[in-house]
């Protein structure tokens, strides 16, 4: 049995740092990076032989945003679906069952019941129906809603009833209750939720932003929740992380802030995928989840 080539691997993490605070950086020398995509980016120009970098976040625009692109970068598939489901429900049911209404009334020890209201029957629009999407649809339709999706090629996996391309996105919003978007962050993507799209949907209509933040052209969002175009939003995304103290949304009515924790990178999953993929890397084979610096995902 031939021995594999020794190759230099480092980990470039803050939560790794965290239970390593004496890690120095990586050398020169390495050949492969598990990282954090800043702190790959700020090292980069110090690894001049680095061949692969797997990222441990799902967004990387901190390296798509780097000059140099001469390695293979590798992100995260396949782990986030569980979290990004169940996160688009709480707050799809948060609002169609009326919670902000029954809250309010307890503080006031008002009995004033609200006519019930389901999802059963009602049309999830999904802005970005890849992987993750599709795990979103296939729970949406459990709880009887029909789905319908977006992607850049106009085509959906059979879970969606319908798929529309991105020049049809007014038509597709113009038929749905509620809209998710899980879009990454591109030049096509920028404020792809205007001022238009808002107001194709009904008054009692919920957006969830679960994908980047510059998706959502903000004043036209804070407008339309004020006007009470549209029921509620929620973001777990933002343009600038932290969100500043003086921001607006904070104060949007309707609007509820998470805190970019829709769907997080637990260590065990981040491990089993970067095995997976290190395997492919010694034997010879196409590394999994490839980015395309030119689309941007």
């Amino acid at each position: 049995m031939v021995k594999p080539e020794p190759i230099e691997l480092a980990v470039l993490s803050q939560r790794y740092q965290e239970y390593h605070p004496h890690l120095d950086l990586p050398e020169a020398g390495c050949q492969i990076l598990l990282a954090d995509p800043d702190l790959a980016a700020t090292a980069l120009n110090r690894l001049p032989k680095v061949q692969w970098i797997q990222s441990t976040w799902a967004g990387v625009r901190p390296l798509l945003n780097h000059n140099r692109r001469n390695y293979q970068l590798t992100g995260i598939k396949d782990v986030f679906g569980v979290q990004i489901r169940e996160y688009v429900l709480t707050y799809l049911l948060y609002f169609t069952r009326q919670v902000p209404e029954y809250l309010s009334k307890q503080k006031r020890q008002c009995w004033q019941p609200e006519s019930p209201k389901t999802l059963a029957g009602q049309t999830l629009g999904i802005l970005g129906a890849g992987n993750i999407g599709t795990d979103v649809a296939r729970a949406a339709s459990g709880l009887g809603m029909r789905v319908v999706g977006l992607t850049r090629s106009g085509q959906c996996k059979d879970v969606f009833e319908q798929c529309y391309a991105p020049a049809q996105r007014l038509e597709m919003t113009a038929q749905c209750d509620h809209l998710v978007s899980l879009l990454p962050q591109t030049p096509d993507t920028t404020n792809l939720i205007n001022a238009e799209l808002l107001r194709q949907l009904p008054r009692h209509g919920v957006i969830i932003n679960a994908g980047r933040g510059n998706v959502i052209h903000q004043q036209a969002l804070i407008d339309s929740l004020t006007n009470k175009q549209i029921r509620g939003a929620v973001l777990d995304v933002f343009e600038q992380e932290p969100l500043p103290d003086c921001h607006p949304f904070w104060h949007t009515p309707n609007l509820i802030v998470t805190q970019h924790t829709a769907g997080v990178s637990f260590p065990k999953d981040i491990a089993k995928l970067f095995l997976n993929n290190l395997r492919h890397w010694r034997e010879g084979q196409p590394l999994l989840h490839r980015i395309d610096f030119a689309k941007g995902y």
